[in-house]
């Protein structure tokens, strides 16, 4: 990704860490409000390396920033932080810093629950969402697979190796890419990074896995935090073969909000890039309609 189409920042968050962040310039005439890029568990600012400059090229400004212990940001010593409540937190700090009212958020996984998490506290801010591949109801299937797949942190020989643990570890969400090696090789660029000698090691602190709880009992159900949504302009994406949000809970999310919008990725599980064309395309219109 040319290096001209962003610039890397840094933010320093009110427990003191610094958190890295991207931002796009619109291009061209502004149509709208900013857009706040948040990613999943594991991921960075890399995993909007491709989606942020289409939608800046709508003429939109775009912020994506990594959220602490991901990518360039501090990891932070106090484990039990690592929580998407304060992610959010650091996000509307990070908002506030930067004198932006108003942002349409577009959230992958965790990141669509830091999305939740803001509408509950500073609805406000939320201009519109695009939540993507998460719900109020979150599968415990998904979420053991996401823990086996991060379940081993041993660094990579080479980046063919990191791209081969890539596919091994999310060919279930993407089989229509099992053969093609271009696929799998951007995407270990995307979660790994150049260790020392010679190693390729995963971009994120192992830290972070204690948010995902033990195995004991059922998920909460989070309805509560799709209440504020009645009154946000939303659009919820979802991979079609997802075994992290059910068909079940899109419609039950639909039935609460009945001007929901809703796409979904054919052919992908857990999460769509959201460049996909069908999912682009509903993105683009979506933003069309956002002031």
């Amino acid at each position: 990704m040319p290096g001209d189409m962003f610039t890397d920042h840094f933010f320093t968050n009110a427990d003191g860490l610094r958190i890295h962040y991207r931002d796009y310039p619109a291009q061209g005439t502004k149509t709208g409000v900013p857009v706040l890029c948040l990613h999943g568990l594991t991921r960075n600012v890399k995993d909007f390396e491709d989606l942020a400059p289409k939608i800046a090229a709508k003429g939109r400004r775009v912020i994506v920033a990594s959220q602490r212990g991901r990518g360039r940001s501090d990891p932070d010593p106090q484990v039990e932080r690592y929580q998407p409540p304060v992610y959010a937190a650091d996000m509307l700090g990070l908002l506030d810093a930067l004198g932006i009212a108003r942002a349409v958020f577009v959230g992958t996984s965790m990141g669509g629950l830091m999305t939740f998490v803001v509408a509950g506290v500073q609805p406000q801010r939320i201009a519109a969402a695009v939540i993507n591949d998460v719900g109020p109801v979150v599968s415990k299937e998904g979420l053991d697979r996401i823990k086996l797949n991060t379940s081993s942190r041993d660094p990579a020989a080479s980046w063919d190796e990191a791209a081969a643990r890539t596919r091994e570890s999310n060919l279930a969400a993407f089989p229509a890419r099992a053969d093609d090696e271009a696929f799998w090789l951007d995407f270990a660029k995307k979660t790994w990074i150049d260790g020392e000698n010679g190693a390729v090691v995963l971009d994120y602190d192992g830290a972070i896995l204690s948010m995902l709880g033990g195995d004991d009992g059922p998920l909460p159900e989070l309805w509560e935090f799709w209440e504020p949504f009645r009154t946000i302009p939303a659009l919820v994406v979802r991979g079609g073969i997802s075994d992290l949000l059910s068909p079940e809970t899109v419609a039950e999310m639909r039935r609460r909000k009945p001007d929901l919008g809703v796409v979904e990725v054919p052919d992908v599980g857990h999460a769509p890039f959201m460049t996909e064309p069908e999912a682009w395309a509903e993105i683009n219109a979506f933003l069309d309609r956002v002031d």
